[in-house]
């Protein structure tokens, strides 16, 4: 049974006193309600429920008495476009309605206004039995946008869409959303209306598309934008300067607003069409550059096919440039609509999912100008809401394969649920893992879905690494990983480590020792050495250097696994311990590093080309610790390897066996594994690998460190053997030869 978590549904707040006090009155603003923390897109002064997308809350209107539709059956509650009168389909301007008698004009006032309210502030109507809410944009998008097969469904996944624009439209921190899509979603067509929607009743104003090539954005501006405008009711539409299906801009004249006697006789005083006041708003594309509208206003940006843009052109970069179209000062005055399919990383989709990261607000934290960091709010809705044939006719995806088929949207019947038909599609793949990554990118079901990278550069099986993130992925919120800090106890260094659980922890724990094996610890000639050295190792990234002059740097990595044992206690070659962080100094990192491999009471394998961390080790007496490298005897070890522990990582034969220890891990303990998934749950580690280039090993830490803990659980597999050298041994004893008569010494 599918379980959704798109979104969810407050209404808690419907009790207080002080909403039900301003719902009375009507004193709810649109915009951002400081008290409630959420975003009102309501326009008539009340708010109803509260939803909340992907770490935006939005409030909607109180459901008002009158509903569209709820005298229908509850089986035919479903949305219907608003009869237009066909008459006023052959009225091409409001220059041929004045032509008509007064008599005739009245009959349509009524129906003309009704229409500029739910543009305004929104459209009620009865669903299946619910009250349904659409935003004023997205009634547009139904009612008065033609699409590439005529008139746009009705669906749900839209609906929320359109609650999340209007709440980046009237929430004045957001510069507007990034949109992480699927396939065929609708967004360019829906972008494109807004843009229409918006410019028509509004003056001085430029609005902005951009796309993957200035080709796309041109495609986009004449084969959607255009019609869709040329295809507006006259009292929508204001009068189009210059041609009537222009190439490059649509230039607005005479505004559209409400019809009635007063408003048309105002329209109509003049005789020539140039004498009135036009609105002197503009739609236009560019070419797809770094600086494209450097330097101009926008009300609108549309940012379409973001996640495409190849070198030399940078989304980032334009980002940075049209983000300040966007704004006066402090204050946002436009917005900008991004949204697209990833492609692979270094196909433009590394420098997309930065942006959509950084918009991220259940991932990131706002600014002190409470915004994120891109300026933008991301909203991924997963395929399995909007994919084309799976929609019944009330709008709701078809999530579980039905026990008796359901009408679709389009009067077909639908057999089948769309996650089972994603899986049996995901399946056929799977011996292709290139295809494979790329119908995931096309149809994600999650953001990991999403950036999917290709495989072509990657030395490990992407396929086990694929399938394990994906079974993590499901089983997230099975407690499989628990974070957490380590403690001195009662903070006296150098006695007993203790794990306390915490969301902010550094370290991630996918297992724990039983409590008689924790901080097991031998000492030997005033030595500590690790008393369960023979169930598991550490693997360490270290790094030297507290600050970098840029305030980079990469992370110190620390990973734990346990090698192959016999005790019930232990499991058998599973990764119980990941830290990737960078404190603010080393000497915190290695406090960390120290106070893990006590805990555990297991020896680590660092390497000693940054030996700041293998020092700290040995002057707080713990250099029995610090493993030698396997590969070599000890008499062979130079004298810091043999003072200090480690091994170099610059050497070929390391950087080869090290590769090849991940490798062999992977194909035997990640993924699909005798018909049961392996038990590696830490998915930065798993992304790592699917990354790792052993040409440039420098970013990957997790890597390194998991790979060092690999080689410290085989350390057998490493250590050098003797040559066998055998020698002739002479017993005295004479040969002869024995042919003849005659025998003779050799």
């Amino acid at each position: 049974m599918y379980n959704q978590t798109l979104y969810k549904i407050h209404t808690e707040h419907l009790s207080s006193k002080l909403v039900k006090n301003n719902n009375r009155y009507k004193k709810f603003e649109y915009g951002y309600n400081k008290d409630l923390d959420c975003v009102v897109i309501s326009k008539d002064g009340t708010i109803g429920e509260i939803y909340e997308i992907q770490g935006l809350k939005i409030a909607l209107p109180l459901i008002p008495k009158e509903i569209n539709g709820k005298e229908l059956k509850k089986e035919d509650q479903v949305f219907i476009q608003t009869p237009k009168p066909a008459t006023l389909k052959k009225i091409k301007s409001i220059y041929n309605f004045k032509s008509y008698n007064e008599d005739i004009k009245e009959k349509y006032y009524e129906y003309i206004n009704k229409e500029f309210d739910f543009r305004s502030d929104g459209y009620w109507f009865m669903c299946n039995g619910e009250p349904c809410y659409l935003t004023g944009s997205h009634y547009i998008y139904l009612n008065w946008t033609k699409i590439d097969v005529g008139s746009p469904d009705f669906r749900h996944a839209n609906r929320l869409f359109f609650y999340f624009w209007e709440a980046c439209k009237a929430d004045y921190r957001c510069y507007g959303m990034c949109y992480l899509k699927n396939r065929r979603s609708g967004f360019s067509f829906m972008a494109s209306s807004e843009v229409v929607n918006v410019a028509t009743v509004t003056r001085d104003a430029r609005f902005g598309i951009l796309s993957k090539t200035g080709g796309d954005a041109k495609k986009m501006f004449t084969d959607k934008v255009v019609p869709i405008s040329t295809n507006y009711p006259f009292f929508f539409k204001p009068i189009q300067d210059g041609m009537e299906r222009p190439k490059t801009e649509l230039s607005y004249k005479v505004p559209s607003r409400r019809l009635t006697r007063k408003t048309i006789q105002a329209t109509t005083s003049t005789t020539e069409e140039g004498d009135q006041m036009g609105l002197d708003t503009t739609i236009d594309w560019k070419n797809t550059g770094d600086n494209s509208y450097d330097g101009e206003k926008l009300q609108i940006l549309v940012h379409d096919e973001s996640g495409k843009w190849e070198k030399p052109d940078n989304i980032l970069n334009n980002w940075r440039v049209t983000k300040t179209c966007l704004r006066l000062g402090s204050k946002i005055v436009g917005k900008c609509m991004m949204g697209s399919t990833s492609n692979a990383l270094d196909k433009g989709g590394s420098n997309f999912k930065k942006i959509y990261n950084d918009s991220d607000l259940t991932k990131k934290k706002r600014n002190r100008n409470g915004q994120t960091a891109s300026g933008l709010y991301a909203l991924f809705i997963p395929m399995e809401w909007n994919f084309e044939g799976f929609i019944n006719k009330f709008g709701f995806p078809v999530f579980d394969t039905p026990e008796t088929p359901a009408e679709g949207i389009d009067g077909e019947l639908i057999y089948n649920g769309v996650i089972d038909h994603w899986e049996n599609e995901a399946d056929g793949l799977k011996d292709n893992a290139d295809a494979l990554n790329e119908y995931y990118r096309q149809f994600p079901r999650t953001e990991k879905h999403a950036f999917r990278d290709e495989t072509k550069e990657s030395i490990f099986n992407l396929s086990r690494i694929y399938e394990q993130i994906d079974f993590n992925e499901e089983m997230v919120a099975s407690g499989y990983v628990t974070r957490g800090s380590f403690q001195w106890k009662n903070g006296v260094k150098d006695t007993k480590v203790q794990f306390y659980p915490n969301p902010e922890g550094k370290f991630r724990i996918s297992w724990i020792l039983p409590t008689d094996m924790q901080n097991n610890i031998e000492i030997k000639n005033g030595i500590k050495y690790p008393g369960n050295k023979a169930y598991g190792a550490f693997g360490c990234d270290s790094y030297d250097i507290s600050g970098t002059t840029d305030g980079g740097g990469s992370n110190g990595s620390l990973h734990g696994l346990t090698s192959f044992s016999l005790s019930p206690d232990v499991p058998k070659s599973q990764f119980f311990l990941e830290y990737i962080a960078r404190p603010q100094t080393a000497e915190m990192f290695f406090e960390d590093v120290l106070m893990a491999i006590i805990f555990y009471g297991m020896p680590i394998l660092a390497e000693n080309n940054k030996p700041r961390l293998l020092y700290h080790l040995k002057r707080r007496g713990y250099r029995g610790f610090s493993m030698n490298r396997p590969d070599k005897a000890r008499n062979k070890l130079s004298v810091t390897e043999k003072e200090l522990g480690g091994i170099p990582n610059t050497s070929e034969d390391i950087k080869q066996a090290h590769a090849s220890a991940i490798e062999s891990y992977i194909e035997n303990n990640v993924g699909i594994t005798d018909e049961e998934h392996g038990r590696m749950y830490f998915q930065r580690t798993l992304e790592d690998w699917s990354k790792f280039n052993i040409n440039n090993r420098t970013k990957f830490d997790a890597s390194i460190s998991s790979g060092l803990a690999i080689m410290a659980c085989q350390r057998h597999l490493y250590a050098p053997r003797a040559e066998r050298q055998t020698r002739k041994i002479d017993f005295g004893f004479s040969k002869y030869n024995n042919s003849g008569l005659k025998s003779k010494i050799l």
